[in-house]
């Protein structure tokens, strides 16, 4: 097909113009779309295809927001198509990749405008899913109409899925478009983070999905588009971990093998909130508490930090230790009912509060606060 090839920096890829039909035929649908009565099913994705599993968890992860919001945008935009008259209904790119590399032959006297190869895979839709859904039920309902819509797209071939994951980042980084917490799962993928929160990133990964985390499951991933019981929000952990992994960097970066520098220090939040849990026994995940809510949940892992200082070694019966450093916080269980929680810990704001429960429980527990500049001895 004709494309036009462009260049920038290191960048090359393609810019063409593909009828609707077609488009929709060369295109693979990763999430379920809903029209008047009708779906879009999704396409099965390869477990080795980690970008198209990445985009699919975004854009269906929980399955109210994929009925309710993405069902009245696809009918919007659907709306828009029959109604866009002068305008142009999709004036703007679709972002498609395949990982094949695509042949390009420039034409006769010129160096960027030719023939190019088509894939033998379907494109990977790296945005325009809901515009490509839309034009589907149009293009059924009105076909005459959708025969004369040509889509503008740009092509990326031939790089790896981290190269479409990074692109992926960039096209989706405001908050109108993707949730902090969604680009935190990035953060191990893409180049340009820093290697600091990605080692944080990793370590809110293993917290949300290792079979022995106290944590697992009960991070909510989504923001407000959660429908499930979660403790505490995914881009809140990460800030408070992030926090401690800041701190502690300067010693972290030096190590041989930082990814067995990640499972020890994944390790320390595991065993401390094993032993956390223990301690606070029927508070733990109790509605009525304010133990497994976010802001003492902040509070508890910079407890574990200035704990780690000095107690993480030696391993060998860490949890049981630990269980009798903080037996004292049992016995003010009553001070984290929730009715009257946030008169018994007064403040300003939440930044505030958690300082305030982060002194308190080091107290009870005769934990000395660590200083902005101290590291842990892991």
């Amino acid at each position: 097909m004709l494309a036009t090839r462009i260049r920038q920096k290191d960048g090359l890829f393609y810019f063409a113009s593909y009828p609707a039909k077609a488009v929709l035929e060369k295109a693979r649908f990763i999430s379920r779309f809903y029209g008047e009565g009708e779906e879009i099913a999704a396409q099965s994705i390869p477990q080795n295809d980690e970008i198209a599993q990445f985009i699919a968890r975004v854009e269906r992860n929980d399955e109210a927001f994929q009925r309710s919001l993405s069902r009245a945008k696809v009918k919007a935009l659907r709306n828009f198509y029959e109604m866009a008259q002068s305008q142009p209904p999709i004036p703007g790119t679709v972002l498609l990749f395949t990982s094949e590399t695509l042949r390009f032959t420039a034409l006769p006297g010129q160096e960027n405008v030719g023939n190019m190869q088509e894939p033998d895979s379907k494109y990977l839709i790296i945005d325009g899913q809901h515009r490509l859904a839309a034009l589907r039920f149009y293009l059924k309902e009105h076909p005459q109409e959708a025969a004369s819509i040509n889509v503008p797209c740009v092509i990326f071939d031939g790089r790896s899925e981290d190269f479409a994951a990074e692109m992926f980042v960039i096209i989706n980084s405001t908050t109108t478009r993707i949730s902090k917490s969604h680009l935190i799962d990035l953060y191990e993928r893409v180049s340009w983070a820093d290697p600091d929160k990605r080692f944080a990133a990793r370590l809110v990964e293993d917290l949300y999905r290792e079979g022995d985390s106290p944590l697992r499951y009960r991070i909510n991933r989504l923001g407000g588009r959660s429908q499930q019981d979660k403790w505490i929000l995914q881009a809140e952990l990460f800030n408070e971990l992030h926090r401690w992994i800041t701190a502690d960097w300067k010693k972290i970066r030096t190590v041989t093998n930082v990814y067995r520098e990640g499972e020890r220090y994944y390790e320390i939040i595991r065993d401390f909130f094993k032993a956390a849990e223990k301690v606070w026994g029927d508070a733990w995940d109790h509605d009525g508490y304010m133990v497994t809510r976010p802001v003492t949940i902040k509070a508890m892992i910079r407890v574990c930090a200035d704990l780690a200082r000095n107690d993480a070694l030696p391993l060998d019966g860490r949890v049981k230790r630990w269980e009798q450093r903080l037996l004292p916080w049992h016995e003010q269980m009553r001070s984290f009912r929730v009715e009257g929680f946030y008169e018994r810990f007064p403040a300003k704001g939440q930044i505030e509060r958690v300082a305030r429960i982060h002194r308190d429980l080091a107290r009870m527990a005769n934990i000395e606060v660590r200083s902005g500049k101290a590291t842990a001895n892991v």
